[in-house]
């Protein structure tokens, strides 16, 4: 038995596994424990592997979830994440879904917790070992470039209209503090703090990134964006999953940070 992020038991799965993920990054983890063939539903945010997400059943998005879909694949476990998913999900698929596992990685460390739980419900041992040997090695790699990387206070924005930010106590927050980037506000009652313009005129900062998801920010926006700050800083594009997404792409993102991070600095120098 393990115990999923609501402290529910899961026993290892035997028989026919059916598997439904409402989680985008936990999909392309799945596929990478080799469980592609028995994953039957996911949702339309799920894009990775492209190879395999193509065959799959859609059932709507993560916010507003086709549970008349989900039901009719008759899926054996069904994967949802806290953050990603309402709690109505929750509670509907407890009707029917025989297993709902829920998951809510919250830091960068705690992707091992992640790939141990679903490794040890379907049985993949082996894969599991392998991610956490990989993910391990770029963690490493993380802290000894941190040390020569000067702390800076950064902006990270993941919407327009409202503007929208993430708070210290989540997941991209963590992931950014890797490299020494500290998000602002440093200090905040929401996770997703909204901001209006003389929020972000006051925040105080050394750099402004805005991602590439769930807001399709473009060229013209960093025009806008920068009528609205009071300081001069820089204003780059970052990948949001490479960011965001947890599971086995945590281990390909957090190279691509440490990437990052090195050319802004060479930039700078």
């Amino acid at each position: 038995m393990v115990h999923d992020a609501y402290g529910q038991e899961h026993p290892i799965a035997d028989g026919v596994m059916r598997i439904v993920s409402l989680v985008p990054s936990i999909t392309e983890l799945l596929c990478e424990l080799g469980l592609g063939p028995q994953l039957v539903g996911c949702t339309e945010y799920c894009v990775h592997p492209r190879s395999t997400i193509g065959k799959i059943t859609k059932v709507g998005g993560t916010k507003n979830v086709d549970m008349a879909a989900v039901r009719k694949l008759a899926p054996s476990h069904v994967i949802i994440n806290i953050d990603e998913n309402k709690r109505e999900v929750f509670d509907d698929l407890k009707r029917f879904a025989p297993h709902v596992i829920v998951t809510h990685p919250n830091a960068p460390q705690d992707n091992v917790d992640l790939y141990n739980l679903l490794g040890t419900i379907f049985n993949r041992e082996k894969e599991t070992i392998r991610l956490i040997h990989e993910f391990e090695r770029v963690m490493k790699d993380g802290q000894a470039v941190r040390e020569c990387l000067p702390r800076q206070r950064v902006l990270y924005l993941i919407w327009r209209k409202p503007w929208m930010t993430v708070s210290t106590d989540t997941y991209i927050s963590r992931t950014l503090n890797l490299v020494n980037l500290e998000t602002q506000p440093r200090v905040s009652t929401e996770r997703y703090p909204t901001l209006d313009a003389e929020d972000l005129a006051e925040l105080p900062m050394d750099l402004c990134l805005l991602s590439t998801e769930p807001f399709p920010f473009q060229n013209k926006h960093v025009t806008e964006i920068k009528s609205l700050l009071k300081t001069e800083c820089p204003i780059k594009f970052i990948d949001g999953e490479m960011v965001s997404w947890y599971g086995s792409r945590a281990i390909t993102g957090l190279s691509y940070l440490i990437s990052f991070a090195q050319q802004m600095q060479e930039e700078t120098a």
